[in-house]
């Protein structure tokens, strides 16, 4: 009798331990696209995971090298600012990267007379955007739509760029919250948060035409590169990467596309008055 009770302990704790490595195995399946450049959903084959994703395989897509024989350098006569206000955030594991939303009105920027309003900031690690084709260690992106008469929307992201420094201001805030991101989907609040803090302005910026640097890679986005190079700490990015699900983000920027005969104009207070290449 003391066998088969022995027995049947055995079995049990067999089973309890197949059903843990059963669900974990399950929770680490790939992920529906991925950054792995050699695996069959790495950034090459995105346009071909669904046909709602063709778009990635487009002609204007981002990021893109912002190398200085590219661009067109114009006097700025329109330093960019943005009109942010506090307001009510969340946070949340995208699975491919960690996002702050704004839950109102959380204020603007204006670019060529609209004004396009803030949804949400993520980051990409390493920089998704190179200049003269060096990656930074960190990209923040400030997503805005400004909604169109015909009820759809346009879109602008504004990117920041980081290199190991001192910590972030912005992700020092968020720590405590990062630490407990919560599993795919689900969000957390974190109370009110001032973007402003993040980004006020910029006298020297880039401006192209691109697309979302994920799937399904929609093109029209105008992009707004700020050329200032900010400090991030090597804490912080290892926090954002241990915060996303599983292990599939280690590194979630995508490779540089092709430019393909876009203009990139690089906006200059120190700049001649004629524009240049």
């Amino acid at each position: 009798m003391k066998c088969q009770n022995q027995f049947s302990i055995t079995i049990l704790l067999i089973s309890i331990t197949i059903l843990f490595y059963s669900t974990l195995t399950s929770a680490l399946e790939e992920p529906v696209y991925g950054y792995n450049e050699k695996s069959e959903n790495g950034p090459k084959h995105w346009g071909d995971l669904k046909s709602e994703w063709a778009a990635c395989k487009g002609d204007m897509q981002s990021p893109i090298d912002l190398s200085s024989h590219r661009v067109t350098v114009i006097p700025n006569l329109w330093k960019l600012k943005s009109s942010y206000k506090p307001q009510y955030a969340t946070v949340s594991n995208r699975g491919h990267d960690v996002a702050v939303t704004w839950e109102g009105d959380a204020g603007s920027i204006e670019i060529n007379g609209s004004d396009y309003f803030l949804q949400n900031s993520h980051w990409h690690w390493p920089s998704e955007h190179t200049i003269n084709g060096r990656r930074y260690d960190l990209e923040l992106h400030l997503v805005h739509v400004s909604p169109q008469p015909d009820g759809t929307n346009k879109t602008a992201v504004v990117g920041l760029l980081y290199k190991y420094g001192s910590p972030d201001p912005f992700l020092s805030e968020l720590v405590k919250y990062i630490v407990e991101v919560p599993d795919e989907e689900e969000k957390t609040d974190i109370g009110v948060i001032d973007p402003s803090k993040i980004f006020k302005s910029s006298k020297m910026y880039y401006r192209y035409m691109g697309s979302l640097t994920a799937p399904p890679c929609t093109e029209g986005i105008t992009w707004t590169i700020d050329r200032k190079i900010r400090t991030v700490s090597r804490g912080q990015v290892k926090l954002l990467k241990n915060s996303v699900l599983k292990y599939y983000a280690k590194r979630n920027a995508r490779p540089v596309q092709i430019l393909n005969q876009r203009e990139v104009e690089l906006y200059d207070p120190k700049a001649k008055d004629t524009p240049h290449y």
